[in-house]
């Protein structure tokens, strides 16, 4: 079977887009080394991550409020009537945000396979399967007036569009091409394929998401890019639409797509800027650096940790709603950390177990609430 072929997007680097990748860049330098505790990294990772799913739903029409999201995530609400789809999507976004986040810690590379997964808890939740293209055409109508925005590619061209943009990201790396390019690029070109019926955008936001944190341009999970597109819905709609014709086969395939890159980086150096502001106002917030056991700690341990800038004790059914598990196997990540011994039991019964951190590493956590 012969190979893909290879997308080939077509942009320039603009002084403007420079500028931007240099700014974001010297943001990242100065988040990493402002020696942040990691319960802090934790925490403000937590409310970012709330504020990403907020906004990212909200893009797409959810009705839920950012606090009302956010009883949802931590399990004090399940239901709004009548409004049940969008509690699904705050709660599907949260779980895949999480998962995006433990991948790209891990390193996966970007696949098919990955991007269908992402979808498929975006659209049908966290038990799901891959979610599989769609097999027919869809359209895409502006919501209050219902004209057409834009018609995407047939069915029968989506796997071999979705092959060819995993191809392109892959020679990324080869090429060197700036990893903040290929986060709008990826988020460019799949909102363009719009291989779902449904869930595109989210799915657009979680890979871009991706792409920035495997790539090294994460900062701990402590921005939510979702949030500034959110803010001005019309200017992100407004900076995907490149192609002078709402047709994808007459204009949109080969559009130069230079100003959507230039929001993009103009956005992501703001979001930036504005988590280096906050990251430094919790620099060096403890008096003595963290031991080595807890700077080891990998991403669902930390975020764990961040439970502790908050409560006293946790429960299983608190570490299942933090990092998107069943109880199950949130009650055998608990107990593998026990016997790491930076976490103890407080409770032993049965029916209401709690655990607690170890008292001599309570002094290391320093909550961003303060």
């Amino acid at each position: 079977m012969a190979a893909p072929n290879i997308w080939k997007p077509k942009y320039e680097i603009t002084n403007r887009i420079a500028s931007d990748l240099t700014r974001i860049e010297a943001a990242r330098v100065a988040v990493e080394t402002a020696g942040l505790p990691p319960a802090a990294i934790a925490e403000l990772s937590r409310k970012a991550r709330i504020r990403a799913t907020h906004y990212s739903t909200r893009i797409e029409g959810n009705r839920l409020t950012l606090e009302e999201a956010e009883e949802v995530i931590a399990g004090r609400r399940r239901a709004f009537h009548g409004r049940e789809r969008d509690v699904a999507e705050v709660r599907n976004y949260w779980d895949a945000l999480t998962r995006v986040e433990e991948w790209a810690a891990k390193k996966r590379p970007v696949s098919e396979d990955l991007v269908k997964r992402i979808a498929g808890i975006v659209i049908n939740g966290k038990r799901s399967g891959p979610a599989a293209y769609r097999d027919g055409q869809n359209v895409i109508r502006d919501s209050a007036t219902g004209r057409i925005v834009y018609v995407p590619p047939e069915a029968s061209d989506v796997p071999r569009l979705m092959a060819e943009m995993v191809g392109w990201i892959h020679r990324t790396e080869a090429d060197r091409v700036p990893v903040v390019l290929v986060a709008a690029l990826a988020h460019y070109q799949f909102v363009t394929i719009h291989p779902y019926y449904d869930g595109n955008g989210r799915t657009a936001r979680l890979l871009a998401t991706f792409i920035l944190h495997r790539g090294g341009y994460g900062l701990g999970g402590i921005f939510s890019l979702e949030e500034y597109h959110s803010r001005d819905i019309a200017a992100y709609y407004q900076a995907l639409d490149v192609g002078g014709h709402h047709n994808y086969y007459m204009g949109r395939a080969d559009a130069d797509v230079t100003g959507w890159i230039e929001y993009f980086t103009s956005t992501l150096s703001t979001v930036f800027d504005a988590a280096k502001q906050e990251a430094m106002k919790f620099a060096g917030a403890t008096a003595a650096p963290e031991p080595e056991e807890l700077r080891r700690l990998d991403y669902r341990a930390k975020t764990v940790l961040a439970l502790f800038s908050r409560q006293e004790e946790i429960t299983s059914a608190d570490v299942a709603v933090a990092l998107g598990l069943s109880e199950r196997m949130a009650r055998v990540s608990l107990s593998e950390w026990v016997s790491q011994g930076w976490i103890v039991v407080s409770n032993p019964s049965r029916r209401s177990r709690r655990y607690a951190l170890r008292d001599d590493l309570r002094a290391y956590i320093d909550s961003p609430n303060r």
